[in-house]
């Protein structure tokens, strides 16, 4: 497969099963009042911010923005991913435990055993000794069955941003074991150097012609007129 095919099969991906489960998802769960744990204090407040009172409209608003524009999309975009390089070919999913996918680097030739994260920002100080553990569990084993592993061999994926945007944390990670961002992951991944820039120009032209004109505003007054009906409230 060329490049460019590639890239148009993930921008296809994208499109059907993150993008379009999203919205779909967007108006299917979360217009429900039910889906809710509310803060009855908090939603006051956010409702004034949005929109200078206490309202159904406003309620409606504070709940449902941050769920549709934060969680629910963040949530369900590693484990997409994840499927989406295993049906694509471009991995295959890890028996071993606390990895995510195995596939052939296209720089270096060797197997790789890699666990997979958004962006360089998405682990916290709580999450680095868990994961050196896991790793390192990995090492020990294969130690013990004789496979032609090494501590390289083990990576941390990130699928987006640069080097020097890493954190902290993944920089602890990266003592001991490779954490590799961006467009080298990408690189070593499918072994065409720019197709993280190419893949991400493409998908900037593909989210322009996503039809989202009525995601906010249907599902922002389908769940209003549940508030409005609520005894919860108190307008």
């Amino acid at each position: 497969m060329t490049e460019k095919e590639l890239i148009a099969k993930i921008v296809e991906y994208f499109e059907t099963k993150i993008f379009k489960n999203h919205i779909e998802a967007s108006l299917k769960n979360n217009a429900k009042l039910k889906s809710y744990n509310i803060n009855p204090i908090v939603v006051k407040y956010l409702s004034k911010v949005l929109e200078g009172d206490y309202t159904a409209k406003g309620v409606a608003k504070a709940l449902y923005y941050p769920r549709v524009l934060g969680t629910s999309i963040n949530t369900s975009f590693g484990t997409r991913i994840q499927n989406m390089f295993v049906e694509l070919g471009l991995a295959q999913g890890s028996l071993i435990k606390g990895m995510d996918i195995e596939f052939t680097d296209k720089i270096d030739n060797r197997q790789k055993w890699c666990q997979l994260k958004s962006g360089p920002n998405t682990i916290n100080s709580e999450d680095v000794n868990p994961l050196i553990k896991k790793f390192t569990t990995v090492t020990n084993l294969a130690r013990t069955n004789s496979m032609n592993l090494n501590n390289s061999d083990l990576i941390l994926g990130v699928l987006y941003g640069e080097e020097n945007q890493l954190s902290q944390h993944y920089k602890r990670i990266d003592q001991q074991f490779p954490v590799i961002i961006g467009k080298e992951f990408w690189h070593r991944l499918t072994g065409f150097p720019n197709f993280y820039d190419g893949l991400v120009d493409e998908l900037h032209k593909s989210i322009l012609t996503i039809d989202t004109k009525d995601l906010i505003n249907q599902g922002c007054v389908d769940l209003e007129e549940e508030i409005k009906n609520s005894p919860l409230f108190d307008f």
